[in-house]
């Protein structure tokens, strides 16, 4: 006979695993609300156009993509950006600015497992369009953190590296790169801490030709700012137009609302910058952020950026727009390392112990009475004696037992058994509800 197993990175979840898994999503929906987003989905299988018009033709070997029945190029979704951006476009005369939305969906990547990376993965996407301030990131990147604290996470546990795309086109663009020499520069410092020394230079060898070198020492020297001032301090350094001067003034001015509003918010502790992040998806334009484990044991934990043009990409108008991700795989692995997952018991209300076939009927309507009004009640499916009731109540986490004997059912009444304290009443049935609300 045929065995079957679940897919390669692919998962299953037994009820204590789904437990722990809708803990997450629990902690990740009243944080969203909370900020006041509005919840959305998407559909699980897009038009394949939809990812390689954001993306690129080269991220078709990272899809599960095919032709469907219908003749189409389709592909499960590896994310929900543009299926966002394309649903914001459809209606964006008629949304509200900002828009402020978040989804929990599954999404779907073919490409090699890792530890922290599988081929369906469940994320958090949280997103602002229509507001081109740096108010928008203040508010995501607290919300990031507050989805992180509300599992008992500190800052002992993660931290927020925070970057900038636009900083590091304007310091290129000031040493004298422009177009696709910067856009392959920011490709190199994507690699930066996962290559080793002799791998970068050739790479930007390939950009700047003699000059490799000397750019890998501006590189450098750029990666080790620490702070505000010290950007400016390097800019100073170099010869800039009127038009850069006045582009990082207000770039500048930008950074300081962002870590300011943070700080105001008691966030400041978690944020460090950090100009190695760049993030290697193409669309971003603006602020780049990323959460990390502190010990640095686990992939990032979430991340995201500012995308201001897809929207017009996907068919929509200008619209600014900035969001990030968090994925479930990498954050439960955290989780059960610090000892914040919780261990769960599915208790129930009432677990009804029945006597004979008589004392059932009695059982069943008070059962579904129970039921009705919103509490969770158990019972045996096949006759039992009291005793093996009474341990399997205990098993289910019960917090009181109905008890159905044959004195019971001659009085007309169920034994109330608060199984804590042990202590009884007798209810008649015309009473049991106003009784159970009196209890929970």
């Amino acid at each position: 006979m045929a065995t079957f197993s679940s897919l390669p990175g692919f998962r299953e979840f037994y009820p204590e695993d789904y437990a722990q898994r809708k803990h997450i999503f629990q902690i990740w929906r009243q944080v969203a609300r909370r900020f006041n987003f509005a919840e959305y989905d998407g559909p699980v299988l897009e038009s394949l156009e939809l990812f390689t018009t954001k993306s690129g033709p080269e991220i078709e070997s990272q899809l599960f993509c095919f032709e469907d029945k219908g003749g189409r190029q389709v592909s499960l979704r590896p994310e929900l950006t543009p299926s966002l951006a394309r649903m914001v476009a459809a209606r964006a005369n008629g949304l509200k600015r900002p828009i402020k939305w978040f989804s929990i969906g599954d999404n779907f990547r073919y490409e090699r497992m890792q530890k922290g990376r599988l081929r369906c993965f469940t994320q958090l996407n949280v997103d602002i369009l229509g507001e081109a301030g740096p108010s928008a990131e203040v508010e995501l990147i607290a919300l990031m953190i507050f989805s992180l604290t509300g599992f008992g996470l500190n800052e002992e546990d993660f931290y927020v590296r925070l970057s900038d795309r636009d900083l590091w086109m304007l310091y290129l663009r000031a040493l004298g790169y422009e177009g696709d020499a910067i856009a392959a520069v920011l490709g190199v410092v994507d690699k930066w801490e996962r290559m080793p020394e002799e791998k970068l230079v050739a790479m930007l060898q390939e950009i700047a030709g003699d000059k490799a070198n000397e750019l890998k020492a501006q590189i450098d020297a750029f990666l080790k700012i620490d702070s505000v001032d010290a950007i400016r301090e390097r800019f100073a350094s170099l010869q800039l137009s009127e038009e850069i001067q006045a582009t990082l003034d207000q770039r500048l001015a930008d950074w300081r609302q962002v870590l300011d509003g943070l700080a105001a918010m008691g966030l400041g502790g978690f944020v460090k910058l950090d100009l190695s992040i760049v993030r290697g998806l193409a669309y971003y334009t603006g602020f780049v952020f990323e959460a990390f484990d502190k010990k640095g044991e686990f992939r990032a934990l979430a991340g995201g950026g500012r995308y201001d043009a897809l929207v017009r990409k996907m068919g929509g108008p200008d619209m600014p727009a900035v969001g990030f991700g968090m994925g479930d795989v990498v954050l439960g692995e955290l989780l059960k390392a610090r000892g914040k997952m919780p261990d769960f018991i599915d208790a129930i209300d009432f677990f009804a112990v029945v006597g004979g076939d008589a004392e059932m009927q009695a059982a069943l309507a008070d059962v579904a009475l129970l039921r009705s009004a919103g509490y969770s009640v158990e019972y045996q499916l096949k006759p039992q004696a009291f005793g093996k009731q009474f341990k399997a109540a205990a098993s289910a986490g019960a917090r009181f037992a109905l008890i159905y004997g044959s004195e019971e059912l001659e009085k007309g009444v169920v034994k109330l058994r608060n199984l804590a304290d042990r202590s009884e009443t007798d209810v008649p049935h015309a009473q049991l509800l106003e009784a159970a609300r009196d209890l929970i």
